[in-house]
């Protein structure tokens, strides 16, 4: 075991969950951030933004007709032949089912013709352990992975070792700002439009609920907002247009509407946080301080709202925990947060087999280690 996690591995990564066609390269050793040789991520959005969203089987052909091109294109920029590749690490779940079988099976087929191991990676997975690629950020901490497709937040006390605190009952919190852009007619994706228009825009003309608020559990619940939003925009324009005042007032109603929730729920998830094994002391257990584990890792798209992360660094500053977040770039979904997770894994001789099935629905707390962490693996 030893002597894998103080090697040195190089990890092809393939993202292909929603709509970003995407590879990377890195080289590191298991627990500290890898040197990135290369990556490529070729945008959808001009597909999708007459749409204002996602289509799934438009975003399954562009996979298909970016992928091979994208993985070319890595290893040409990190002046590597696929002989130095120590595995190969893809997406196997959870996301747009189409749009996950064709990185699969790429990665499967370049398995087998390269002769090296697959690593299937939980997409989620990936996200939990994007802060590592640019710092070296110590287990267990708490993550708040709010994006797109999921806004969760998870007890990380390790590799494989996920315990799911709350969840969404509903939308996810970027869902909710593209349905929300989309309804005030601000584009795609909504995400950044809302925040540009909530930049001049007055939060407190707008009184929005903040739903779940105050509750136990940190669920999260969005879909109700946005027909709050909905119906207060009607009250306001009436018969008359929907001006550009309007838009800005609103954008920053929603978007410090969600930040509350968001900040809300996570201090609830803080307290069940410092009541789970980490601080417990037995066999087994650290026995340092609280104050050693009060680490908040947030990731996902809406992790780069500057607003949002402004109110998740006042809400640690009073809880007296570190925030942690990659930088913008690997906010979004990357191929590199995948190379690392396998890289993490294949370390630890987690290796997948040939046959593994493409997940639409992966929670992350059924991500465990092929190999555990005590065994150990030549």
């Amino acid at each position: 075991m030893h002597s894998r996690s103080k090697r040195t591995w190089t990890v092809l990564g393939i993202e292909t969950s929603c709509d970003e066609t995407a590879a990377a390269i890195l080289q590191g050793q298991a627990g500290e951030p890898p040197a990135i040789l290369a990556e490529v991520v070729r945008s959808q959005i001009d597909d999708h933004i007459a749409y204002g969203g996602v289509v799934p089987e438009i975003a399954a052909r562009a996979h298909a007709d970016l992928l091979d091109r994208a993985i070319a294109q890595t290893l040409k920029a990190a002046t590597l032949t696929p002989d130095r590749l120590d595995g190969i690490a893809v997406t196997a779940g959870p996301g747009l089912i189409g749009g996950v079988l064709v990185g699969l099976m790429t990665g499967k087929a370049l398995a087998m013709a390269w002769d090296v191991p697959l690593l299937a990676v939980n997409h989620l997975e990936g996200h939990a352990l994007s802060p590592r690629l640019t710092v070296k950020t110590e287990f267990p901490y708490l993550l708040l992975l709010v994006s797109g497709g999921h806004c969760q937040l998870v007890s990380v006390q390790g590799l494989g070792d996920y315990t799911l605190l709350g969840t969404t009952i509903d939308d996810a919190a970027g869902e909710a700002f593209d349905k929300t852009a989309k309804l005030m007619g601000l584009g795609y994706p909504g995400g950044p439009a809302i925040e540009r228009w909530a930049s001049r825009g007055d939060p407190r003309r707008f009184t929005l609920p903040r739903p779940l608020f105050g509750q136990s559990r940190p669920d999260f619940s969005f879909s109700g907002l946005k027909t709050a939003v909905r119906r207060a925009l009607d009250l306001a324009v009436g018969d008359g247009p929907l001006t550009d005042r309007l838009r800005q007032d609103m954008a920053a109603s929603f978007q410090s509407a969600v930040a509350d929730c968001l900040t809300d729920r996570t201090a609830h998830a803080m307290a069940l946080y410092e009541e789970g094994p980490g601080y417990q002391e037995g066999p087994g257990y650290q026995k340092e301080p609280r104050a050693a584990h009060k680490c908040l890792v947030v990731a996902g798209g809406v992790a780069a709202n500057g607003f949002i992360r402004s109110a998740l660094t006042a809400l640690c500053e009073e809880k007296g925990y570190t925030l942690v977040a990659p930088p913008l770039a690997y906010c979004t979904d990357n191929a590199a947060m995948i190379a690392l997770a396998g890289l993490e894994r294949l370390a630890r001789n987690a290796l997948s087999p040939l046959d593994v099935a493409p997940r639409a629905r992966w929670p992350l707390e059924e991500t465990r280690l092929a190999v555990p962490l005590g065994e150990s693996a030549a």
